[in-house]
């Protein structure tokens, strides 16, 4: 059975360097094979993960769309699509990779979304993981690319601004009526692992349990500075410490 985890929150928050950590939880224990999916235009998940990134949904559909790309007889545009979305996956040990990226144009991405969506769900069967790392807001869940989703981690960075972002997200969810087994709220790049009171006492306002607080990790600033795949972080980082241990919570009962 596949469990899907989804990463959302504010843009700036360090939702794709915790992904790639959640990633990095589930390669070390071998609960693979996994499909990562990069759900943001701006797609960066692939540098956090050291896997470069080829084609992407946004440029295979830009193909389709620009009538750049012949289908061969036989057989319809909607198999050729399927077949050509296959280009896009990015294959490594224990895990594969797909990008959502964008296309030439400043078209709506609602398209892109839906196809992302259409092909995460006939993959994902193949896997024993999907981790999702989305846009930055709430465009996601207007679009509706996140759904039926077994754990969605809503991540803030320290400040006021980012839990009042999460807040929104989790009252959208409710809203849209999304299927999201279970939600956990993720407090990112906290100063000595201590949540300021003015933070603290915005999460209080808004009935907000961090779930699991990532302390600053300056690990992370040196490998991003480096170029180096976060993926590659020892274990003895601040941020994969934390990260573990709240892995380790949300998959007990799987």
């Amino acid at each position: 059975m596949t469990i899907s985890i989804a990463v959302a929150g504010k843009g700036g928050s360090g939702k794709t360097s915790l992904t790639t950590l959640v990633i990095r939880y589930l390669l070390k224990k071998g609960l693979t094979p996994i499909l990562a999916v990069d759900a943001d235009p701006n797609a960066n998940l692939g540098e956090s993960l050291g896997i470069a990134v080829g084609k992407t949904v946004g440029l295979i559909l830009d193909e389709f769309q620009k009538e750049k790309i012949q289908i061969p007889q036989g057989m319809t545009k909607e198999h050729y699509l399927d077949f050509k979305l296959n280009e896009a996956i990015v294959e490594a040990k224990g895990l594969d990779l797909l990008s959502m990226g964008k296309g030439e144009g400043a078209e709506c991405y609602c398209y892109p979304n839906l196809m992302l969506r259409k092909f995460i769900d006939q993959l994902s069967g193949n896997y024993a993981f999907v981790v999702i790392d989305n846009e930055a807001g709430m465009e996601h869940l207007s679009r509706r690319t996140t759904q039926n989703i077994d754990e969605m981690l809503l991540v803030s960075n320290h400040s006021v601004k980012g839990v009042r972002t999460i807040a929104r997200v989790r009252d959208m969810i409710k809203e849209l009526r999304l299927n999201v087994k279970r939600q956990s709220v993720l407090v990112n790049q906290v100063p000595a692992g201590s949540i300021d009171p003015q933070v603290e006492a915005e999460l209080v306002r808004l009935d907000i349990k961090p779930t699991a607080v990532v302390p600053q990790d300056k690990m992370i600033y040196e490998y991003d500075l480096g170029m180096k795949p976060l993926v590659d972080l020892p274990d003895n980082s601040p941020a994969v410490s934390a990260i573990d241990t709240l892995m380790n919570s949300l998959l007990k009962n799987k």
